[in-house]
């Protein structure tokens, strides 16, 4: 996909990848769409690539769904829908509380899929566009404390792949960008910030470079280093082996 004079929609734009990828959509002259809660950070990402901002905070019911209709509004269609707004939760699972779990679930799932249900329609109708989600390696292996931010991610992995199948020939992409440990406010918003000498976090516009990447020449997932792909592939062939090794070490390698 040619992205110069196509519109974008970036939820969770004002801040980290999201804001990385819309420098980059912008740069290849796509017409973006910034959208996030924050109106100041929004407006000033927005600002800077002459782009238009909506607002709303995708964890409540039924938002994603007017930040979809408020979007359309703006340009009469949305040709890439990057859906990227996510949040994080560290702690034993027994101490989530139940609107905790309704949070992360509502953003990190339920708001992607009422996105591209809103969406999607028109893109198959003109035959073009392209749906890029935002998954983690933590939705590949599983991670100890974050059982269900790793949960979501799981189910937007599936998501993606079943949509690619059923969008096959129609003339819109989907694509799943897989970030291992990114330099952002992420691991200090859910609780605990990452302190791990090795691996080291990769800058947010590493991930925006293969998520655009992705777009462009829809290609069905991008993982971010590329080496993350090693630990979902041992869980494949050796769980065992696998399951050792990550009671022996510890946190898994994973974040966004």
């Amino acid at each position: 996909m040619r992205l110069d004079g196509r519109v974008a929609l970036v939820t969770g734009g004002s801040a980290g990848i999201g804001a990385a990828v819309v420098d980059r959509l912008a740069a290849a002259g796509a017409r973006v769409v910034v959208h996030g809660r924050d109106e100041q950070r929004a407006a000033a990402v927005a600002e800077r690539v002459g782009g238009a901002v909506v607002l709303g905070d995708l964890a409540v019911p039924g938002v994603a769904v007017e930040v979809a209709g408020a979007a359309l509004a703006i340009h009469g269609q949305i040709d890439v829908l990057i859906a990227n707004a996510g949040a994080g939760w560290s702690g034993p699972f027994t101490e989530l509380s139940g609107a905790e779990l309704e949070h992360l679930v509502g953003l990190n799932l339920l708001a992607p899929l009422q996105l591209v249900r809103s969406l999607l329609p028109p893109m198959v109708d003109r035959g073009s566009g392209h749906v890029a989600l935002v998954g983690s390696i933590a939705g590949r292996t599983g991670v100890a404390g974050e059982a269900v931010y790793a949960a979501t991610k799981a189910a937007l992995d599936v998501f993606a792949e079943s949509l690619r199948l059923e969008l096959r020939d129609t003339g819109v992409g989907v694509s799943l960008t897989v970030p291992g440990v990114v330099d952002t406010g992420f691991f200090a918003a859910r609780g605990r910030p990452y302190d791990r000498a090795r691996p080291r976090p990769v800058p947010a516009d590493r991930v925006a470079r293969a998520l655009v990447d992705g777009i462009t020449n829809d290609r069905a997932e991008s993982w971010v280093p590329r080496w993350l792909r090693v630990a979902p592939a041992v869980r494949g062939v050796a769980p065992g082996v696998y399951r050792r090794l990550s009671a022996r070490f510890g946190e898994q390698v994973h974040g966004r």
